[in-house]
């Protein structure tokens, strides 16, 4: 059952969490609503929430027979506005295959304050549905009746666990405000799980204690004679609470959701069998490997021979080198398949069905890449990762609830790698999609029963070049041209949007919403060949804003997209991911017209962040007639943490402004 866990991630546990106050626990029974909270108008601790979680509470406790776990859970939402309407709509997913999840006893309730009276309306029954996700999962949906700014929602049901490994996790953090979370687990010392914990606020409640129990065994024996043994046990019953917990926002350069929330979660480690045995479930990555290379759904499923594949094996068999076969086969797949946006490590129809209807999920993509790669003669394997949406891997929490989707690993010598992904247009074969970098990817050597995990990562700096050269005009007009090399993922996104939006949105997008700049050519180059950049060449004229018949104002930040700062924000709730290094370059010259001269030019300067992450070095300078400007900005550390954010606040503050520094010329 590992590839039905829910998702697990290890973080940081902060020290405070252990912390006791006397807050008093806001949760009511159901049904029961407080005026007050019906008639309040905002959240106190997040004035401009749209709706807030009032309290959210789960009861964990294992059934009498040991083997089987409920979670009671009761939740009740305040909806302050229309754009809060949205948190009425419900969706529970579980794990429906062999039923090993269900869920059960489910009661919703609307309550609006009508006239200074409460009114319920209960959801109807016949308005929950229940719909198929996939093979393996389904979900449980319904949509709460009567819902208007200024009411509560209101909900309970019980996620029953066939399994008593299958602790659930709890989060106390949601995308909205959370006034008080609640989670109180009951499990038998025969079990052990170890807590991950991801907190970066204190518990308002934590209490622990033990309480004795005793398992009674009914049983038969060869003789026919009835048995009635008890073994004795404890049960740890503990009670985590969280208050006043902020909505977790959607920043720039945020990794993700998953890495971000404050939660808990469980790994299963062991169990202590009746009679004192203890048996450990804790595995290795090649014990992880070995169970998906046995896999119906993943292993099974690389040898499958598909309609038609001689012909481009024998194609890809008749090209030199390596690199011009996997360009080929990676091209072949990519532009054949059509993803249908479902993230899986293992298959759903099977690769053979996959490539029959030409479409399938990525599993299925890239399993057929992998496939034809190594029929192809092409040394391969199939690896299984975790994009960036579904939260890093944790190199020591060995589970295949861990990953989301398979690509292919191709090792090209002791420095290099290919990971490849069918699965997005644009992706080049040469390049690991950004989604997957700085988590790890477990490969699968079947043959010679290796199974590794490594990190993915992009040691080589992403460039982008920019050169302008320009005729400043009397008039306060501007022409000329400009040239712009984009390497790695700024040429992979560039490409994207110019084929997606079309070369006009695209020509907009390039224009920054800037009114003043027409462009009346572009030109493409390279679009289409992984190894080389993507060069774009532009025929401009821009009107300078702010000019008159005695001063001309330039700011030379042209095609670069950097002016303005994604950093505004004083606070930063969540670490900033810029997921791989960059270098970006502006170059700039610019003739200055007769009877003109500089009455202001910014100054040569070199700014670095104080850990020396961030570098920043600006260079103007006037030179027969002309006006030579260089910009170069290297990003040389991938992330920050939000600990750090104030240095960090400064320093893009203190950079956006030299970058938008104007060039003043004087009528002379």
């Amino acid at each position: 059952m590992n590839k039905f866990f829910t998702l697990m991630l290890l973080s940081a546990f902060c020290a405070a969490a252990n912390a006791q106050t006397t807050t008093t626990p806001t949760t009511q029974p159901y049904g029961k609503v407080d005026q007050a909270d019906l008639e309040m108008k905002a959240c106190d601790f997040e004035k401009d929430a749209n709706a807030e979680v009032l309290f959210n509470k789960g009861n964990v406790y294992y059934g009498s027979d040991l083997v089987t776990i409920t979670e009671e859970v009761h939740k009740r939402i305040k909806i302050f506005n229309d754009n809060g309407k949205k948190e009425a709509d419900i969706h529970l997913e579980y794990i429906s295959d062999s039923h090993y999840q269900s869920i059960t006893g489910l009661q919703a309730e609307t309550i609006n304050l009508v006239d200074g009276k409460i009114e319920i309306t209960k959801l109807d029954k016949k308005l929950v549905y229940t719909k198929a996700i996939d093979k393996w999962h389904s979900e449980l949906t319904f949509t709460m009746p009567n819902v208007k700014p200024g009411c509560i929602i209101e909900f309970k049901y019980n996620f029953n666990v066939a399994g008593y490994s299958g602790m659930p996790f709890w989060y106390f953090q949601e995308d909205i405000p959370v006034r008080y979370s609640e989670y109180d687990t009951a499990i038998p010392d025969l079990f052990y799980f170890r807590a991950q914990p991801h907190l970066n606020q204190p518990f308002a409640k934590y209490t622990t204690k033990e309480e004795g129990r005793s398992f009674q065994d009914t049983w038969k024996d060869d003789y026919g004679q009835i048995h009635n043994d008890s073994y004795p046990y404890n049960l740890l019953v503990e009670t985590r609470a969280m208050a006043n917990v902020p909505s977790l926002p959607d920043e720039a350069f945020m990794s993700s959701f998953a890495d971000n929330v404050q939660c808990l979660r469980f790994q299963f480690v062991s169990v202590k069998l009746l009679g004192g045995f203890v048996k450990s479930h804790s595995e290795t990555w090649a014990k992880v490997g070995g169970i998906l290379a046995d896999d119906d759904d993943f292993g099974g499923q690389i040898n499958r021979k598909l309609n038609n594949e001689e012909t481009i094996i024998n194609k890809a068999k008749a090209l030199k080198t390596n690199d011009e076969k996997i360009a080929y086969v990676f091209n072949e797949v990519r532009n054949t398949m059509k993803w249908d946006e479902r993230d899986q490590w293992y298959t759903i129809d099977g690769t053979y069905r996959a490539w029959e209807n030409k479409t399938g999920n990525s599993a299925e993509i890239n399993l057929i890449l992998y496939h034809l790669l190594k029929k192809s003669g092409v040394d391969a394997y199939p690896m299984v990762v975790s994009t960036q949406k579904h939260g890093r891997v944790v190199p020591f929490y060995t589970s295949t609830a861990q990953f989301n989707r398979a690509v292919v690993y191709i090792p090209v010598d002791s420095a290099k790698n290919y990971v490849l992904d069918a699965t997005g247009k644009y992706n080049m074969y040469n390049e690991i999609p950004s989604e997957l970098l700085n988590s790890s990817g477990l490969y699968i050597d079947k043959s010679n029963k290796k199974y590794d995990i490594i990190l993915l990562h992009n040691d080589v700096p992403v460039r982008q070049i920019v050169f302008v050269t320009g005729e400043i005009k009397p008039d306060g007009k501007l022409t000329g041209t400009a040239q712009i090399s984009s390497t790695g993922y700024n040429k992979i996104n560039a490409v994207e949007k110019y084929k997606v939006d079309g070369e006009k949105k695209y020509i907009d997008y390039l224009r920054d919403n800037d009114n003043n700049l027409k462009i009346s050519s572009l030109k493409m180059q390279d679009m289409e060949v992984d190894s080389l950049p993507l060069m774009q060449n532009i025929e401009f004229s821009l009107d300078l804003a702010g000019s008159d018949e005695n001063y001309i104002y330039l700011n030379p930040n042209l095609f670069t997209l950097l002016k303005s700062n994604p950093f505004l924000s004083e606070k930063r709730m969540t670490d900033v991911d810029f997921r791989y290094f960059r270098n970006y370059s502006i170059n700039g010259m610019y003739k200055m017209p007769a009877g003109y001269k500089v009455d202001a030019l910014p100054k040569s300067v070199t700014i670095v962040m104080p850990d020396k992450g961030i570098s920043f070095k600006r260079l103007v300078a006037e030179q027969d007639g002309n006006i030579i400007v260089r910009y170069a900005i290297s990003y040389n550390k991938i992330e920050y943490l939000r600990e750090d954010y104030a240095d960090f606040h400064e320093f893009f503050k203190q950079m956006h402004e030299m970058l938008n520094e104007q060039i003043i010329l004087k009528k002379g």
